[in-house]
């Protein structure tokens, strides 16, 4: 199981452009998988810049992958672009998991039916034991599901609509990891 305090750092490319926060406005965990087959292909996309304007991308914080390993690709006091209209009060949590992957936001592939492992949930308490240490503000956690509930047009299909997030989905354990972690789960 991985110390988040010796997670290792990766920044982003674009980290540095990414806003400074106060840390004691920081209240909120959000729980993402990553809907990519790898740790390599998730870090790939948060490479990616998405965002003109400021030359950022679309990342979490923390990457857990299948095997426990913990890496750190934003450091918490910055504001990281993981979730619409929650960004300055949150951090991003990203466990891989291909979710839909590669057919997003295909109507006949909506099914998140890829298990977390023990490894990963071990991983994640962990790190959220260490950040509510950390970051005493810290008392909420929700699912990117709970957060963004947008439909968007289904891509086979203009006459349906999809839900644009669903992560981290129906196998993620909430019972396990709320008796745990000692965090409310915030569904706005």
């Amino acid at each position: 199981m991985a110390d988040p305090d010796s997670a290792p750092y990766q920044p982003l490319p674009y980290t540095e452009r990414l806003p400074r926060r106060d840390p004691a406005r920081i209240d909120l965990v959000v729980m993402h998988c990553t809907e990519t087959p790898t740790l390599a292909s998730a870090r790939e996309f948060g490479e990616r810049v998405l965002y003109p304007d400021t030359g950022t991308g679309a990342c979490g914080h923390y990457y857990i992958d299948r095997d426990g390993t913990l890496v750190c690709y934003v450091e918490p006091e910055r504001i990281a672009n993981h979730v619409r209209g929650w960004n300055p009060r949150s951090i991003g949590v990203e466990i891989v998991n291909t979710g839909r992957y590669p057919h997003w936001y295909d109507s006949r592939h909506q099914a998140l039916d890829e298990p977390y492992t023990e490894a990963q949930i071990a991983a994640l308490l962990a790190l959220l034991a260490e950040l509510r240490e950390r970051f005493p503000s810290l008392r909420f956690i929700a699912g990117h599901e709970d957060l963004d509930t947008a439909l968007v047009e289904a891509s086979d299909d203009p006459t349906l609509t999809v839900w644009r997030k669903r992560d981290p989905g129906p196998l993620f354990p909430w019972a396990q990891v709320l008796e745990a972690c000692g965090l409310e789960r915030l569904k706005p």
